[in-house]
Protein backbone atom coordinates (compact mmCIF):
# COMPACT_ATOMS: atom_id res chain seq x y z
CA UNK A 1 0.00 0.00 0.00
CA UNK A 2 3.01 2.29 1.10
CA UNK A 3 4.38 1.92 -2.40
CA UNK A 4 1.31 2.51 -4.70
CA UNK A 5 0.77 5.55 -2.44
CA UNK A 6 4.35 6.65 -3.01
CA UNK A 7 4.26 6.10 -6.74
CA UNK A 8 1.02 8.28 -6.96
CA UNK A 9 2.72 10.81 -5.00
CA UNK A 10 6.05 11.28 -6.67
CA UNK A 11 4.19 10.67 -10.39
CA UNK A 12 1.34 12.95 -9.72
CA UNK A 13 0.33 15.27 -12.33
CA UNK A 14 1.52 18.39 -11.41
CA UNK A 15 4.91 16.97 -10.12
CA UNK A 16 5.37 15.43 -14.38
CA UNK A 17 5.48 18.67 -16.28
CA UNK A 18 8.65 19.75 -14.46
CA UNK A 19 9.65 16.03 -15.30
CA UNK A 20 9.20 16.72 -18.42
CA UNK A 21 10.85 19.89 -19.26
CA UNK A 22 14.03 18.18 -17.34
CA UNK A 23 14.09 15.60 -20.06
CA UNK A 24 13.29 17.96 -22.57
CA UNK A 25 16.53 19.68 -21.23
CA UNK A 26 18.58 16.43 -21.36
CA UNK A 27 18.02 15.99 -25.35
CA UNK A 28 17.51 19.24 -26.62
CA UNK A 29 20.34 19.86 -29.26
CA UNK A 30 20.04 24.00 -28.80
CA UNK A 31 22.99 25.26 -26.66
CA UNK A 32 20.62 26.69 -23.63
CA UNK A 33 22.03 28.61 -21.20
CA UNK A 34 21.97 27.37 -17.29
CA UNK A 35 20.41 30.48 -16.36
CA UNK A 36 17.80 30.34 -18.83
CA UNK A 37 17.58 26.56 -17.93
CA UNK A 38 17.13 27.43 -14.54
CA UNK A 39 14.50 30.18 -14.99
CA UNK A 40 12.51 27.40 -17.49
CA UNK A 41 12.62 24.70 -14.37
CA UNK A 42 11.17 27.67 -11.98
CA UNK A 43 8.69 28.89 -14.12
CA UNK A 44 7.08 25.19 -14.79
CA UNK A 45 7.65 23.86 -11.51
CA UNK A 46 5.78 27.10 -9.89
CA UNK A 47 3.15 27.50 -12.42
CA UNK A 48 2.63 23.55 -12.45
CA UNK A 49 2.93 22.65 -8.96
CA UNK A 50 3.00 25.37 -6.28
CA UNK A 51 0.02 27.56 -7.65
CA UNK A 52 -1.82 24.40 -8.28
CA UNK A 53 -1.29 23.46 -4.78
CA UNK A 54 -2.07 26.60 -3.37
CA UNK A 55 -5.46 26.56 -5.31
CA UNK A 56 -6.16 23.02 -4.10
CA UNK A 57 -5.70 24.23 -0.12
CA UNK A 58 -7.46 27.29 -1.12
CA UNK A 59 -10.61 25.19 -2.75
CA UNK A 60 -10.31 22.76 0.78
CA UNK A 61 -10.89 25.51 2.78
CA UNK A 62 -13.92 27.48 0.99
CA UNK A 63 -15.46 23.78 0.72
CA UNK A 64 -15.24 23.50 -2.85
CA UNK A 65 -13.53 20.16 -2.50
CA UNK A 66 -13.95 17.68 -0.04
CA UNK A 67 -10.26 15.72 -0.43
CA UNK A 68 -7.08 16.60 -2.39
CA UNK A 69 -8.05 13.45 -4.15
CA UNK A 70 -11.07 14.96 -6.09
CA UNK A 71 -12.32 11.68 -6.05
CA UNK A 72 -15.73 12.74 -7.55
CA UNK A 73 -16.44 14.60 -11.36
CA UNK A 74 -17.97 17.59 -9.31
CA UNK A 75 -14.73 18.06 -7.52
CA UNK A 76 -12.55 17.97 -10.19
CA UNK A 77 -14.11 20.43 -12.80
CA UNK A 78 -12.61 23.55 -10.73
CA UNK A 79 -9.22 22.32 -10.02
CA UNK A 80 -8.87 21.48 -13.86
CA UNK A 81 -10.16 24.48 -15.36
CA UNK A 82 -7.56 25.96 -13.22
CA UNK A 83 -4.42 23.80 -14.92
CA UNK A 84 -6.75 24.54 -18.42
CA UNK A 85 -5.71 28.06 -18.03
CA UNK A 86 -2.20 27.70 -16.28
CA UNK A 87 -1.38 25.40 -19.58
CA UNK A 88 -2.70 27.45 -21.96
CA UNK A 89 -0.71 30.43 -20.83
CA UNK A 90 2.35 28.19 -20.63
CA UNK A 91 2.01 27.10 -24.09
CA UNK A 92 1.40 30.38 -25.15
CA UNK A 93 4.45 31.87 -23.86
CA UNK A 94 6.85 29.18 -24.60
CA UNK A 95 5.90 28.79 -28.35
CA UNK A 96 7.37 32.33 -28.92
CA UNK A 97 10.47 31.56 -27.62
CA UNK A 98 12.77 30.10 -30.42
CA UNK A 99 15.05 27.35 -27.44
CA UNK A 100 11.18 26.42 -26.04
CA UNK A 101 9.14 26.64 -29.34
CA UNK A 102 8.36 22.97 -28.68
CA UNK A 103 7.79 22.94 -25.61
CA UNK A 104 4.74 25.32 -26.23
CA UNK A 105 3.28 22.30 -28.49
CA UNK A 106 3.91 19.87 -25.23
CA UNK A 107 1.83 22.37 -23.09
CA UNK A 108 -0.87 23.09 -25.61
CA UNK A 109 -1.19 19.58 -26.26
CA UNK A 110 -1.50 18.42 -22.69
CA UNK A 111 -3.62 21.26 -22.47
CA UNK A 112 -6.15 19.78 -25.87
CA UNK A 113 -6.10 16.52 -23.36
CA UNK A 114 -7.48 18.55 -20.50
CA UNK A 115 -9.89 20.12 -22.35
CA UNK A 116 -11.24 16.36 -23.54
CA UNK A 117 -11.09 15.11 -20.11
CA UNK A 118 -13.50 18.22 -19.42
CA UNK A 119 -15.62 17.81 -21.96
CA UNK A 120 -16.12 14.06 -21.05
CA UNK A 121 -17.19 15.18 -17.47
CA UNK A 122 -20.57 16.21 -19.36
CA UNK A 123 -21.15 12.64 -19.65
CA UNK A 124 -20.23 11.92 -16.46
CA UNK A 125 -16.97 9.80 -18.04
CA UNK A 126 -13.89 10.06 -15.80
CA UNK A 127 -10.23 9.03 -16.77
CA UNK A 128 -7.36 8.94 -14.76
CA UNK A 129 -5.17 12.39 -15.11
CA UNK A 130 -2.01 10.32 -13.49
CA UNK A 131 -1.87 8.20 -16.49
CA UNK A 132 -2.63 10.93 -18.60
CA UNK A 133 0.16 13.33 -17.68
CA UNK A 134 2.47 10.58 -18.50
CA UNK A 135 1.08 9.78 -21.76
CA UNK A 136 1.19 12.85 -23.08
CA UNK A 137 4.82 13.50 -22.03
CA UNK A 138 5.04 10.19 -23.83
CA UNK A 139 3.38 11.37 -26.93
CA UNK A 140 5.22 14.79 -26.97
CA UNK A 141 8.79 13.45 -27.36
CA UNK A 142 7.76 10.61 -29.94
CA UNK A 143 7.13 13.67 -32.01
CA UNK A 144 9.96 15.69 -30.53
CA UNK A 145 12.55 12.41 -31.41
CA UNK A 146 11.32 12.28 -34.90
CA UNK A 147 10.90 15.41 -35.76
CA UNK A 148 13.94 16.24 -35.02
CA UNK A 149 16.05 13.15 -35.58
CA UNK A 150 17.01 12.62 -31.31
CA UNK A 151 16.78 9.41 -30.14
CA UNK A 152 14.39 9.51 -27.63
CA UNK A 153 14.10 5.73 -27.26
CA UNK A 154 15.73 5.81 -23.12
CA UNK A 155 13.27 8.44 -21.99
CA UNK A 156 10.20 6.44 -24.08
CA UNK A 157 11.12 3.45 -22.77
CA UNK A 158 11.63 4.61 -18.95
CA UNK A 159 8.09 6.85 -19.68
CA UNK A 160 6.51 3.56 -20.72
CA UNK A 161 7.45 1.06 -17.73
CA UNK A 162 6.41 4.37 -15.08
CA UNK A 163 3.26 4.65 -17.13
CA UNK A 164 2.96 0.71 -16.40
CA UNK A 165 4.02 1.17 -12.74
CA UNK A 166 1.80 3.63 -12.40
CA UNK A 167 -1.20 2.34 -13.92
CA UNK A 168 -0.97 -0.70 -11.37
CA UNK A 169 -0.95 1.07 -8.53
CA UNK A 170 -4.01 3.42 -9.23
CA UNK A 171 -5.94 0.14 -9.75
CA UNK A 172 -4.70 -1.39 -6.61
CA UNK A 173 -5.46 1.82 -4.66
CA UNK A 174 -8.62 2.00 -6.51
CA UNK A 175 -8.40 5.13 -7.62
CA UNK A 176 -9.34 4.49 -11.02
CA UNK A 177 -10.69 1.23 -12.99
CA UNK A 178 -9.16 0.15 -16.08
CA UNK A 179 -11.32 1.85 -18.43
CA UNK A 180 -10.20 4.90 -16.95
CA UNK A 181 -6.55 3.96 -16.83
CA UNK A 182 -6.82 3.50 -20.89
CA UNK A 183 -8.61 6.30 -22.02
CA UNK A 184 -6.45 8.89 -19.82
CA UNK A 185 -3.53 6.95 -21.57
CA UNK A 186 -5.02 7.12 -25.22
CA UNK A 187 -6.22 10.83 -24.37
CA UNK A 188 -2.83 12.03 -23.32
CA UNK A 189 -0.91 10.41 -26.11
CA UNK A 190 -4.20 11.77 -28.69
CA UNK A 191 -3.28 15.85 -27.52
CA UNK A 192 0.15 15.91 -28.64
CA UNK A 193 -0.62 14.86 -32.05
CA UNK A 194 -3.68 17.06 -32.38
CA UNK A 195 -1.54 20.30 -30.68
CA UNK A 196 1.03 19.49 -33.66
CA UNK A 197 -1.51 19.34 -36.34
CA UNK A 198 -2.41 22.08 -35.90
CA UNK A 199 0.12 23.97 -34.98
Amino acid sequence: MKFHKFISVILHPMVIPTIGILLFLSVSPNEIKKERQYLLISIVFFSTYIVPLISLVILKTLGVINSFQLESIKERKTPLFIMLLIFYILGKMLINIPDFKELGILFYGTNVSLALVYLLFTFQIKSSLHILSLSSTLGFFLLYGSLYSINILPIAIILIILTGVLASSRLYLKAHNQKEIYLGFFIGLAGQFIAYSLL
